[in-house]
Formats: structure tokens, C-alpha cells, sequence
């Protein structure tokens, strides 16, 4: 069985995973790779408030 909040969190290090610098542990401080989360989760919240746009 799924276990719903396992699933929230797994989803999430996929989300971060496709970010260069979140990938591997590149920072020097731990500071630093946290502001680098902090920018990755506004970057993927303000995508989906961008309202989608259909071709055509």
C-alpha cells in the first residue's frame, strides 16, 4: 500500500532533482543549500499560478 505522506515527500525530491545545483552536494554551507531549496519551491509554486495557454 501507498502511504500518502511518503508519497508527498518522495514526489518532492523528484521535483528537486531536476535542478542542477540540488542534485548533488555542490554548497560549501549548509545556509546555502537551503536558500537553494527555498528558490527551487518558488520556482515550481509561481509555475503553476502561471495560468496554461492553448494553441490554436
Amino acid at each position: 500500500t501507498v502511504i500518502p505522506k511518503r508519497w508527498v515527500v518522495e514526489r518532492t525530491y523528484a521535483w528537486f532533482g531536476h535542478y542542477r545545483r540540488l542534485s548533488k552536494d555542490y554548497e560549501f554551507l549548509a545556509t546555502t543549500s537551503e536558500v537553494m531549496l527555498y528558490a527551487a519551491m518558488v520556482h515550481l509554486m509561481v509555475r503553476r499560478l502561471k495560468p496554461e495557454t492553448h494553441a490554436g
